[in-house]
């Protein structure tokens, strides 16, 4: 059975900086991105142990998966993930 899936209001906000960002220089690109990154955290409701663990958080479960040149963080909490944040692997974070 498929898990909850959850964006944070950050997580929301870095989808649409990250979509404002590409657009000028090519829409096309820019919605093919956003849509390759929302696709792939609708494959962690079946896959949620597909990112790699993040130790520094424990007991927390947060994982990594990366994306291209992306970044998603996101936290398993029984039935429900929650994507937290997401970025490009250039950014300072």
């Amino acid at each position: 059975m498929p898990l909850v899936l959850q964006w944070t209001t950050s997580a929301n906000r870095d989808l649409v900086r990250l979509h404002a960002f590409l657009h000028p220089a090519n829409p096309r690109t820019a919605a093919k991105i956003v849509q390759k990154l929302v696709a792939s955290a609708e494959q962690l409701r079946t896959y949620p142990q597909l990112g790699e663990r993040l130790t520094e958080f424990e007991p927390h479960e947060v994982r990594r998966l990366v994306v291209g040149d992306y970044e998603l963080r996101y936290e398993v909490v029984e039935t429900l993930i929650t994507v937290l944040r997401l970025w490009h692997g250039r950014e300072d974070r």
